[in-house]
């Protein structure tokens, strides 16, 4: 059965603020917006309320819509509050939290401490939405505004952003804008397709990501490689392993961000923080036999993300990471069984390759 792709807080956020800002300035109150998404696309998203307040401000809201995935925001009012500044010659956008979005009180986040959470893709999609408005009305001025989420202090608690350090909300995503569900079978189901595919195109060694940034990456780095050769496993590590194997490839390579790369070298079999808690213990143990700093150590162990311990071990002891990079290789070639050699990249938060081995 197909499942029902959904759209992002962020696409939401950006539905409100394009509503709200093209009440000011069209005059009036749109039933519909359509919101142009990061990799160039545009979505109809229907408008839940928008309403002027008075002549400089306007509210505008949207139902979030997460289709088929069990996503707790699903059926969460989206809101944005939008004030009109009129200038002469610059079109500027501003972006704050209100009540309901959290705010990040701990390091090692994308968001810097002490702002709104609101990661760069949604900040990105709204200041181009509200941009977009004041051209096509040939306005200039600054829009200032506040995303707001009416149940969003409740909301938080069914996710991780209180572990996170996120406080007073939930937290404003999104990379794609959109929300793709796939059920446990139908995504092991769809990898296994794509090494087929890649079977059938001849190959024998297949690029293996979690994600379309870590897709993009390993392609910029393998630029003479087929497409067919890029798969993206999302969490499912050992599966795709055994499938891999199965499916009678010779090598994997391992293209993932740090975070995945600890969870995959302690052996977790799937990789989603909902059923693997990443554990940072025996990093900080090898942080402590790799380096001898027993004060790096207690960091590691202690830091709020795997984003923070990289950091931490990338400015003190980056042999640590290559640890990670061999143990995560090693786990591999156990779920892969014998006959599949496995090699692996990964790539720091900044995009860079820390480990190639």
């Amino acid at each position: 059965m197909s499942l029902r792709s959904g759209f992002t807080t962020g696409t939401a956020a950006a539905a409100a603020t394009q509503a709200a800002l093209e009440c000011l300035l069209g005059g009036r109150a749109p039933e519909q917006v359509c919101v142009v998404l990061p990799d160039g696309s545009a979505l109809e998203i229907a408008i839940h309320s928008c309403r002027r307040l008075d002549e400089h401000t306007a509210t505008g809201s949207v139902v979030k819509d997460a289709g088929d995935d069990p996503d707790v925001t699903h059926g969460a009012e989206i809101g944005a509050r939008v004030s009109w500044h009129p200038g002469e010659s610059a079109r500027r956008v501003e972006i704050r939290g209100g009540p309901g979005v959290g705010t990040v009180t701990k390091p090692g986040l994308e968001t810097p401490v002490g702002q709104a959470a609101i990661t760069g893709g949604p900040r990105t999609m709204i200041t181009q939405a509200a941009l977009g408005r004041m051209a096509a009305h040939g306005v200039y001025g600054l829009a200032a505004t506040e995303i707001f989420v009416p149940k969003g202090v409740a909301l938080a608690r069914h996710t991780l952003n209180g572990r996170l350090g996120i406080v007073g909300g939930i937290s404003i995503l999104g990379t794609t804008g959109i929300v793709r569900p796939l059920s446990h079978a139908a995504y092991v189901a769809t990898i296994a397709a794509a090494l087929s595919v890649a079977r059938a195109a001849g190959l024998d060694e297949v690029v293996l990501a979690t994600g379309r940034r870590s897709e993009r990456l390993a392609q910029a780095r393998w630029p003479g490689r087929a497409v067919e050769a890029f798969v993206q496993m999302g969490d499912y590590f050992a599966e795709t392993m055994a499938l891999a194997a199965g499916k009678g490839f010779t090598r994997v390579i391992l293209a993932v961000f740090f975070g995945k790369a600890v969870k995959m070298a302690q052996g977790i079999g799937h990789t989603h923080a909902r059923s693997a808690e990443l554990t940072l213990g025996r990093l900080a143990e090898w942080s402590r036999q790799i380096s001898g700093d027993a004060q790096l150590a207690r960091a590691v162990a202690t830091a709020n993300t795997a984003r923070q311990a990289f950091e931490l071990i990338q400015a003190r002891a980056p042999a640590v990471i290559h640890k990670v990079g061999r143990e995560m290789v090693r786990a591999a070639a156990d779920f892969g069984r014998p006959q599949l050699a496995v090699s692996g990249v990964i790539f720091g938060f900044d995009g860079e390759v820390r480990f190639d081995g």
